[in-house]
């Protein structure tokens, strides 16, 4: 009756790697690794102050900081950032050959991103004339919301398709 002691050994080493799991959400390509994931809703966030395009055609860049008021917290990927208009939304992609790091911060510490984008004429065809910006971090689906009062922002050939972008997380300050 040897099938029984394999079985429960077998049921035991499952048992142990399922413990070594957190369930926690990872982004696809995150690859785990030490810490834990930073939460947006536990990190103080600041949008701006920004260089906002002054008219149709030009580039702004609008600076986001978030400093981690608790315990030490890994950033991995990129963040998530969707502009929301009346009727629609769109999600930003990182900036053409962008990489991102790992970052991990300790209490108290800092880190960055950019949002470039191009600013639309109002009310054109190809325009998100967006209104409210969500922050995400990576390996997780919560976001934050902030208002986006930058202006229009210009499509490429839908307003669902954008001339705006997001950097890589850096790290801030010393």
């Amino acid at each position: 009756m040897r099938a029984a002691p394999l079985t429960v050994t077998a049921l035991a080493a499952a048992l142990l790697l399922t413990a070594c799991d957190d369930g926690g959400d990872k982004a696809a390509g995150s690859g785990g690794g030490s810490g834990t994931a930073c939460k947006i809703g536990t990190m103080s966030v600041e949008v701006g102050p920004a260089n906002v395009a002054p008219a149709a055609g030009d580039s702004g860049d609008v600076p986001v900081t978030l400093t981690n008021p608790s315990a030490p917290c890994t950033l991995e990927g990129f963040p998530g950032i969707d502009l929301y208009a009346a009727n629609m939304s769109t999600n930003l992609q990182p900036t053409q050959g962008a990489k991102s790091q790992k970052l991990t911060l300790a209490k108290g510490a800092t880190a960055t991103f950019t949002i470039t984008y191009e600013r639309g004429k109002a009310g054109g065809a190809d325009v998100l004339d967006a209104k409210t910006l969500k922050i995400s971090l990576p390996g997780a689906t919560t976001q934050q919301s902030y208002k986006w009062s930058y202006g229009p922002v210009q499509g490429v050939d839908s307003p669902g398709d954008l001339k705006a972008s997001v950097s890589a997380f850096t790290q801030a300050g010393d």
